[in-house]
């Protein structure tokens, strides 16, 4: 009882102790709640009007090339560290036979 009672001195070594690890449990957790996001691609873009993924391929770490749709036409573009390169726009679009042999973007 008598420990509960009694409070830290701000400047005792348990406070900082305690606030030195609280903090550090914060910090953790926003990490591993990006991490989880960055993983599972939850925030990616959304398909919302006429701009769309079509297909994404990773080349490297930070490298990738994706199939954007466009309304009726398809463009190609590569994304880098440097930036964004539109490679080419296509000048006949790729249709997937069926919905379920259209690939998945890559993650």
């Amino acid at each position: 009882m008598i420990g509960l009672s009694q409070q830290l001195s701000p400047l005792s070594a348990g406070y900082i102790g305690q606030l030195v690890s609280s903090l550090v449990a914060i910090v953790a957790l926003i990490f591993a709640i990006g991490w989880i996001l960055k993983r599972w691609r939850l925030t990616g873009p959304r398909r919302r009007g006429i701009i769309s993924v079509v297909d994404a391929m990773t080349l490297g770490p930070k490298e990738r090339i994706v199939l954007l749709r466009i309304g009726e036409s398809q463009v190609l573009i590569g994304i880098g560290a440097g930036g964004v390169v539109g490679l080419t726009p296509l000048s006949a679009p790729i249709v997937f036979s069926h919905p379920a042999s259209v690939p998945r973007a890559a993650q």
